[in-house]
């Protein structure tokens, strides 16, 4: 079993569709997968913070198993670990939304495995997922690449927290998540959960920058981040392109190579949607 953790509010079904999608097209495994779901009802806080429904995680597990039977999507609502940890903490407007916080809680929700794979929703992989899940991570806590911007600007090794290849079992050992949460609720940090997992850290793996190319698309590249990034042209700005958005993939980034994966991605959302629509 290959157990892949997602994050998120309601809003992240396109990006969870398209990187599973990713994932199921570009890897040769015949080992099913376990889509692991956390979100939370934090509408009180604001009314888009809305939970990732039944009626996606449904849809998400129907597509797993057209290609695996025995894959599966599982929803945890975590509001209550939410409440209890981080409610009116200091990072809580943190410069994402909350629901980066809570893959912290990993080490405290019954079912979740000694290996797992974080993935931001914002990602798509361009070649097999085997090649990063079968890393070896006897004695480090976990792997990760470093980030763009980060291996300049901050620290040669400043580790990109978008995807992330946990060794659970040490991290339960060495309380890494434990004491992550401890500075999420002390302390206002530059970039919250990242910055929190970094300074919790006992031992981590690097990983070369094309198991998370936040910039570029190489054919070596393994996974590629649609995180924001800065462009040059026509004059210095910032965009936050998703994978999702096909035509953007397209005409900024010239990128054919995921239209195998975004053609069923717009044909399932439809279904999805039709679907939806008449319930």
């Amino acid at each position: 079993m290959i157990d892949i953790l997602f994050c998120g509010n309601n809003g992240v079904f396109d990006g969870v569709l398209t990187c599973m999608l990713s994932v199921l097209k570009r890897s040769q495994t015949t080992q099913p997968f376990t889509l692991h779901l956390f979100t939370m009802d934090l509408s009180g806080l604001d009314p888009k913070y809305l939970p990732i429904t039944e009626e996606q995680r449904a849809f998400l597990d129907e597509v797993l198993k057209g290609y695996n039977i025995e894959s599966k999507a599982v929803l945890y609502d975590v509001t209550s670990c939410y409440k209890k940890y981080f409610a009116g903490c200091p990072n809580e407007n943190a410069y994402c939304s909350p629901y980066t916080l809570i893959r912290l809680f990993a080490d405290l929700i019954e079912g979740i495995p000694d290996k797992l794979l974080y993935l931001d929703t914002d990602i798509m992989f361009n070649r097999d997922i085997r090649l990063i899940w079968d890393i070896d991570l006897e004695g480090y806590e976990y792997a990760a690449s470093t980030d763009h911007y980060g291996k300049y600007l901050i620290h040669p090794h400043y580790i990109n927290a978008g995807v992330l290849l946990f060794n659970m079992k040490l991290c339960r050992e060495t309380e890494l998540f434990k004491a992550a949460r401890g500075w999420i609720r002390r302390k206002k940090l530059p970039f919250a959960d990242q910055s929190a997992l970094i300074r919790s850290t006992t031992r981590r793996k690097v990983l070369p920058q094309r198991y998370n190319d936040q910039k570029f698309l190489h054919k070596h590249t393994i996974v590629r981040h649609f995180s924001k990034r800065l462009f040059w042209l026509p004059y210095p700005h910032t965009d936050n392109i998703k994978q999702y958005h096909v035509e953007k993939v397209h005409s900024v980034f010239r990128y054919h190579q995921f239209d195998d994966i975004l053609d069923e991605y717009l044909e399932l959302k439809k279904k999805f949607t039709m679907r939806d629509d008449h319930e």
